[in-house]
């Protein structure tokens, strides 16, 4: 079993856990997803249909491919592309804040919001959001706020067919619906890294998917 014992960061990533938890719980219109070892929540209709649009168009004008934080040698691990949301513009600023608010964390611990793009055929395969402390690139994450504690993700439109959030080892599989957000959990009831959080973006079938994600450290993100 895993403990906080001498690790004062996971100490602080078990309280983050627990009261964001609790936090969303009290919401209107959040739900908590059944599933094995993993907090997971989504929130419907989080947001309108005219700002899924207005961030879509944002997302479709700065696209590039999508890249890893660490290659594996597969060229078929993510194939989307992808794009950093600028603040200049006022949609990107709402709906951040809008994501905040449900939250609860500090704004300052949060990274800049990712948008995706999947066409048929893409796909995300089986991954961590959590960063794995055996790498490489371990040393700059921990100067950058350290370790990524929850995610949200939105879904900006329905998608034809495919194109699933899948979790296999937490037995939950999510159909992207517009406005909908998805937040979980990426440590344990411990403040360690939780392996029930492996997730992947199902390849799409027919149709384009679009979301939107935004990561949470542990400390303000980009500062030692």
């Amino acid at each position: 079993m895993s403990t906080v014992t001498g690790d004062p960061a996971a100490f602080y990533r078990m309280q983050i856990g627990a009261w964001v938890k609790e936090r969303v719980k009290r919401t209107p219109n959040c739900l908590q997803i059944p599933a094995k070892g993993l907090d997971i929540f989504v929130a419907r209709d989080f947001l309108t249909a005219r700002e899924c649009e207005q961030v879509i168009a944002l997302i479709d004008k700065d696209r590039v491919p999508s890249g890893l934080l660490s290659s594996n040698g597969d060229p078929e691990f993510r194939t989307s592309e992808s794009c950093h949301l600028k603040m200049s513009d006022a949609i990107n600023v709402r709906v951040q804040d809008k994501i905040n608010a449900l939250t609860g964390i500090q704004p300052e611990h949060g990274e800049t919001i990712q948008g995706q793009r999947y066409a048929p055929g893409q796909q995300f395969k089986p991954h961590h959001d959590f960063f794995h402390m055996n790498t490489e690139y371990w040393e700059d994450m921990q100067r950058s706020g350290g370790q990524r504690t929850w995610t949200a993700m939105i879904f900006l439109n329905d998608v034809e067919a495919g194109g699933q959030t899948w979790f296999p080892e937490a037995n939950v599989r999510v159909t992207p619906r517009r406005g909908n957000l998805l937040l979980w959990n990426n440590m344990d009831e411990f403040g360690q890294p939780n392996h029930y959080s492996l997730h992947s973006g199902m390849p799409v079938e027919a149709g384009v998917k679009y979301v939107i994600t935004k990561w949470y450290r542990e400390r303000p993100w980009g500062r030692g």
